[in-house]
């Protein structure tokens, strides 16, 4: 089974499921001293990282796409690319992150989990494999050196 939605399709219904939770759910809600502190952070850090990661692509002059991997003409490993196969997709999770921790609902990390697990299922995986497929034993080598998230 493939999921045919592009991943920012899939980050901001996760980050609407998030808010509806923190909307109607009566109970999780939770506060902490430094709470918007770390939100603003993690956001920060979610929106440079994604930056850097597309610029790197750019730079490159290969596609980001990821509804077709296959396009992808160069092997990025540098950069961002050497702590993590997929910083745009972390750059999501730490923006989710962040959303969670401005509603304030407990429950919210449990959607940021399951984000992560349907980008795993459906959409990493999938990149995997048609990027083995161009890439050879280039890109297993990078699987081996590199995580998928950080």
């Amino acid at each position: 089974m493939k999921i045919k939605l592009p991943p920012a399709i899939i980050f901001l219904l996760t980050g609407l499921l998030m808010y509806l939770l923190a909307t109607f759910l009566p109970v999780g809600y939770f506060d902490f001293f430094g709470r918007r502190l770390l939100m603003k952070v993690l956001a920060s850090l979610g929106v440079v990282i994604a930056f850097i990661a597309i610029f790197q692509f750019l730079k490159a002059r290969t596609t980001a796409d990821p509804i077709n991997p296959s396009k992808a003409n160069k092997l990025v490993t540098g950069g961002l690319y050497s702590f993590s196969r997929n910083p745009m997709y972390l750059a999501m999770l730490l923006i989710l992150l962040a959303w969670g921790l401005a509603l304030g609902n407990a429950f919210n990390t449990l959607l940021a989990a399951g984000f992560v697990s349907v980008m795993n299922r459906f959409q990493i995986k999938r990149e995997e494999v048609a990027l083995l497929e161009k890439f050879g034993k280039d890109y297993a080598q990078y699987c081996i050196k590199v995580r998928r998230w950080f």
